[in-house]
């Protein structure tokens, strides 16, 4: 792995039945990098996550994260070791307010017991005070304080992507897995996306996989992407040499293209 790379995907497949789902992909993003991951539908990009994210295990092939093999990983412990996602269907508890929700962002960074929890312990009072002060902080950054105390399934769709990305940060992620973040959003509430990544990566420090369907946005915010088709990897590198690729421009147009 380059001493550079935060993700290292190696040789991954993926089979469903007689469908190859993924074949053989490969390839790094490096740290501090947002990576765009496109193709058209089919192409295998959210299977992709799934390996990531230990909902799926591939059949072949390794994922490495901070130099560190994780398929052997437990699922919920691939929050623990830095590694969040968001989904393209948001995944609140809608009935939650939105502090509590981004509090539940924050569960995979506490440290006490169920014995402790239930004795209500000092430690454990500090830790729940330090965990929500931390909940606030992301409130705010996303400008959701005036709807903190409001049950997140009241909200616009707009509004509760921006709770789901609070919520994602509050893990304290090295790298953000970032499902489809445009889908469903106006205009505005892109170019306002737009901003809110670039500011992830500038302010925190933190590497973003980023699958959209939303060219304009991925060319605009990625230093890499990487282009897949029926499961394979068929262009890797700067976005503008991605979007001039002539595999890539068959993939989205056809072969009359």
């Amino acid at each position: 792995m380059s001493p550079s790379a935060l993700l290292r995907v190696e040789k991954v497949s993926v089979r469903f039945g007689g469908i190859i789902a993924l074949n053989e992909i490969s390839f790094d993003v490096g740290r501090g990098q947002i990576c765009g991951l496109i193709g058209p539908n089919g192409a295998g990009k959210t299977t992709l996550f799934n390996c990531l994210s230990r909902l799926y295990t591939p059949h072949s092939g390794q994922i490495q994260f901070e130099g560190r093999p994780i398929l052997k990983l437990a699922r919920h412990e691939i929050a623990r070791i830095g590694i969040a996602r968001t989904f393209q269907n948001v995944a609140l508890f809608g009935a939650m307010s939105v502090l509590d929700n981004v509090l539940v962002g924050a569960h995979s960074r506490g440290r006490q017991g169920f014995g402790a929890a239930a004795l209500r312990l000092p430690a454990t009072r500090r830790e729940e005070a330090q965990l929500r002060e931390r909940a606030l902080q992301l409130v705010a950054e996303f400008g959701l304080g005036d709807c903190a105390n409001i049950a997140a399934g009241q909200l616009p769709f707009g509004t509760q992507k921006r709770v789901e990305l609070a919520r994602a940060l509050a893990s304290e992620p090295k790298l953000l897995l970032l499902d489809e973040p445009a889908a469903g959003l106006n205009h505005e509430e892109v170019e306002h996306l737009r901003g809110e990544i670039l500011g992830l990566r500038d302010r925190h420090g933190m590497t973003i996989l980023l699958v959209e369907h939303h060219m304009n946005l991925v060319m605009r915010v990625s230093d890499q992407v990487v282009a897949l088709n029926f499961g394979a990897k068929i262009a890797d590198g700067p976005p503008q040499q991605v979007q001039s690729h002539p595999e890539v421009i068959r993939a989205y147009l056809g072969d009359a293209a």
